[in-house]
């Protein structure tokens, strides 16, 4: 029997609950819901709803749509949510994301000025995760810029694959602000990319997370890696609408970052069955990126934002992991 021309792959389509600011965390799951996510990850940040287990749950009941990870609170506006204490707010977000069924706990490196939390951060982290069926997916962040000055406000390091962690984030928006080469760190991430927040981003020195294919960061090229690859996590749109005139403008924007999405995600096993077929043909990538934009629904504004290295603990941690396989 021939193979189907396109092949959807596992990864689901998540949105942040961040992604409707300045509007709550309920209306996130209404949105999601209407627009035909397959889930939601939960910011946890000041609005009470997003720190209540019980209340996230009788949302994703109502709603039909499941929380498929956890984004603990690792912001400077959310210093004192689940405790000021590091350590508890990511026990708290592990046991959140097992008694929500969410497979994903996201963190941010620690500020430079938490130093016991940045000295144990690695190996906390890795202990945490061996306790748990959950993952801890450590998102790479940038330096803080402010006119020629740089701040490197993250440790042990904003690039965190300069350090030995079991699953990583990869927030395209953070390459853009970061000015890495997104591919190459996703290359150095390999196979521990365990989650993805997407979103799009020009290189300023303010975090953009503008809708995908709105800016110069690699979405589609990174998507179809995904699909091509058979990655198994989730992509997570996390996209800044605070400047949309009306609801209706958010939706758009909203609807617009999932077509890109499903469309990309789709495309890479399309190509591959077109090029085997013909192999004559040229490369159908840039056509796809202009179906993208004439299908995706408009919207009127761009809004802007809301390998490591060797080592013996690295040696130690995969030989590690081989055991526990």
């Amino acid at each position: 029997m021939a193979e189907p021309v396109v092949r959807i792959p596992d990864a689901k389509v998540a949105l942040s609950t961040a992604s409707v600011y300045p509007e709550s965390t309920a209306t996130a799951f209404e949105i999601a819901a209407r627009l035909g996510y397959d889930g939601v990850e939960v910011m946890v940040w000041n609005d009470p709803v997003s720190q209540d287990i019980d209340a996230l749950r009788r949302l994703s009941d109502f709603h039909r749509i499941p929380i498929l990870a956890v984004h603990a609170p690792c912001l400077l506006i959310t210093q004192r949510v689940w405790s000021t204490d590091p350590w508890t707010k990511l026990q708290r977000a592990r046991a959140a994301a097992e008694r929500l069924g969410a497979s994903t706990v996201v963190v941010h490196p620690p500020f430079r000025w938490q130093r016991q939390y940045a000295r144990d951060f690695v190996t906390g982290i890795w202990r945490m995760a061996d306790e748990t069926d959950v993952r801890f997916a450590v998102e790479n962040m940038y330096p803080w810029r402010y006119r020629d000055r740089e701040m490197l406000a993250y440790a042990p390091d904003w690039d965190v694959t300069k350090d030995d962690y079991r699953h990583f984030t990869i927030d395209l928006s953070h390459a853009a602000t970061s000015r890495t080469d997104a591919m190459q760190m996703v290359d150095r991430m390999a196979d521990r990319l365990g989650h993805v927040h997407l979103a799009d981003g020009n290189g300023s020195a303010k975090d953009e997370h503008l809708v995908p294919g709105r800016g110069s960061q690699p979405c589609a090229e990174l998507l179809e890696r995904l699909a091509l690859t058979g990655f198994d996590g989730h992509v997570v749109i996390e996209v800044n609408t605070r400047r949309a005139m009306s609801g209706a403008e958010r939706e758009a924007d909203l609807a617009e970052a999932l077509a890109f999405t499903r469309l990309h995600l789709a495309s890479a096993s399309s190509s591959s069955s077109a090029r085997s077929s013909a192999p004559s043909s040229p490369g159908p990538h840039s056509s796809v990126s202009s179906a993208s934009a004439q299908s995706a629904p408009s919207s009127s504004s761009a809004p802007p934002s809301p390998s490591p290295a060797p080592s013996a603990r690295s040696s130690r941690r995969s030989s590690a992991k081989a055991r526990r396989r």
